[in-house]
């Protein structure tokens, strides 16, 4: 028989039997916790997609959209939307309803299931995209008059499950939707097989011997890294996974004691936080314990084992929880110095790369060399090579998108006719097979020489100040001089606040420009910003954290 969608079904099959009474997933909302062990999750994707088949009419083939916070209920939508037979569009909540609407009108959903904080942009979105017949909430407490809820649908569990071939779309992820035609990525069930098969690999060898792991997910479902990682593989293993509704670091450090989390997956930004909290509370703590921190810290690095690192550093283990093994960390790039404290304090940090585009992940650093500023060799189903042309990083294997929806001259742009998908990204190899990401072709800054500058070297240095919060480095256009209309390295700097309670707004600039001056200084002199411009506002961001330096470019120019 033919491979199909059984492997992803089975998550719902085997291993709600195999699993029971265990708790799959799980989020504290205001009437407490919130639990669904595997059986429970089971049946309620059953009760949800026995609705949409026999009640609603849902085709096979029909894309299912999902506006929602990540949360216990989200996980039943999709494997629901599995079942019946649809094609799983997850929308990303922080988006403008024009960005939304245009996305919809891309791929056509029959039917959106909301969280009760999103069923009036719901409402509205079904106004301008027609093909919107029905709105479904999710939440257990929600209530809205002519809109039904899954909690109130008829207690049957049994349709006609519709299976479909390794080929076949199981979900759309939009990357995009600001300009022109979004940008959906279509990831088939082979992609997602060769993913799951992958990532069972690289979860054995970072997690060898753990039966049964606790993990908190802190990236939003809608984002394939989470999606694929964080829910899929980690359910695959019958591990249990909370959700929760805040990124304060206290409130996560409380479900961390309370659930004793052993496990996260994360961007590097979060990392970056939890370092500088970490920090606070030992120069908040004395002069006696700085001092301590400051000898035990340079002492572990010669400390061979973990256990012994976790005694030595107890104090900052137990506010963790007393069971946080460690994380991996995608999505953007990870600060070596942000890495080299975690793993020196008896955290792990596994760094990973990864596209959409590849369903996402590519390799995740957990090989025995452990070189932090590698991003690991590639998993077992990838192929991987540098364009001797370009330095881009090239792929190619099954978790490789089938493309782009709706898009066959853009997916011919990435995917050539030997089946190489162009990253993108400017990589090295090194002759063990580990690559190390060195930046992106589209942020590439070529000034009039020729030379080439990449934007995140310039930032890991600059990033490295003490009254820096963000920096973001662009190439833009002189408009005056003997250089007029040639590319400068410009760095666009938000000061952290607390300088501006001490200082003057011009001592501030005047600090700020120095720093960078005296930084920058570890760079060859054409890599060095010419134009500093300063800014109290935060620099947007997608949901994961990374800076759009698009939206930033165009800031500047107002």
């Amino acid at each position: 028989m033919e491979l199909r969608n059984s492997r992803i079904l089975s998550l719902l099959e085997t291993k709600t039997c195999d699993y029971g009474d265990r708790i799959a997933l799980g989020m504290k909302g205001a009437y407490g916790w919130r639990e669904f062990t595997y059986k429970g999750l089971g049946l309620l994707s059953r009760k949800i997609a026995r609705y949409l088949i026999e009640d609603l009419d849902l085709k096979k083939g029909e894309c299912l959209a999902i506006l929602s916070e990540s949360k216990p209920e989200y996980g039943a939508c999709v494997f629901a939307s599995v079942l019946t037979g649809t094609i799983t569009v997850p929308l990303d909540i922080k988006l403008s309803k024009y960005e939304l609407v245009s996305i919809l009108s891309d791929c056509l959903p029959s039917i959106m299931l909301v969280s009760k904080d999103y069923v009036d942009m719901a409402i509205e979105l079904q106004k301008e995209v027609p093909s919107i017949k029905h709105i479904l909430l999710i939440d257990e407490h929600a209530v809205k008059e002519g809109i039904k809820n899954i909690y109130d649908l008829p207690e049957i569990y049994d349709a006609k499950w519709r299976q479909r071939s390794s080929k076949s779309t199981a979900l759309i992820i939009y990357t995009s939707g600001t300009t022109g035609a979004p940008k959906g990525v279509e990831i088939s069930f082979r992609n997602m097989k060769a993913q799951l098969d992958d990532c069972t690999d690289a979860i054995n060898a970072i997690l060898p011997n753990n039966q049964n792991i606790n993990l908190l997910s802190i990236l939003p479902m809608n984002h394939l890294f989470e999606m694929t990682i964080g829910f899929s593989t980690f359910l695959h293993f019958g591990h249990t996974v909370y959700y929760t509704s805040s990124l304060k670091p206290k409130d996560i450090t409380g479900i961390m004691k309370e659930k004793h989390i052993q496990f996260m997956i994360v961007v590097p930004a979060f990392l970056k936080l939890l370092k500088a909290g970490i920090e606070k509370e030992i120069n908040s703590s004395g002069n006696i314990t700085r001092v301590m921190f400051k000898f035990m810290y340079h002492f572990a690095k010669f400390v061979p084992t973990y256990g012994l690192k976790k005694i030595i550093f107890k104090k900052i283990h137990d506010s963790l929880g007393g069971k946080f093994i460690g994380c991996i960390s995608g999505g953007a790039p990870l600060d070596i110095d942000v890495a080299r404290f975690f793993e020196r304090i008896g955290i792990k940090v596994f760094q990973g790369y990864g596209l959409s585009e590849t369903s996402p992940v590519v390799s995740v650093n957990y090989d025995k060399r452990r070189i932090i500023s590698s991003v690991g060799h590639p998993l077992k189903s990838f192929e991987a090579k540098i364009d001797s042309t370009n330095g881009e990083l090239l792929l190619r294997g099954p978790s490789v998108m089938k493309g782009y929806h709706n898009q066959p001259e853009m997916t011919a742009e990435v995917i050539d006719k030997d089946g190489w998908l162009h990253t993108g990204d400017i990589a090295k190899i090194d002759k063990d097979g580990h690559i190390y990401i060195t930046g992106r072709i589209k942020n590439m800054i070529v000034l009039q020489g020729g030379k080439k500058v990449f934007p995140e070297e310039v930032e890991a240095v600059l990033e490295k100040s003490h009254y820096i919060a963000e920096v973001c480095v662009l190439g833009t256009s002189r408009s005056f001089g003997s250089k007029d209309g040639t590319e400068e390295v410009t760095a666009v700097v938000v000061p952290k606040d607390e300088l501006y309670n001490t200082y003057s707004d011009e001592d501030v600039d005047r600090m700020i420009k120095l720093e960078i001056k005296t930084l920058s200084s570890h760079l060859a002199s054409y890599k060095r910003p010419t134009n500093i411009i300063i800014s109290k506002e935060p620099l947007p961001k997608t949901t994961t954290r990374k800076v759009k330096r698009n939206d930033v470019r165009e800031l500047i120019k107002l």
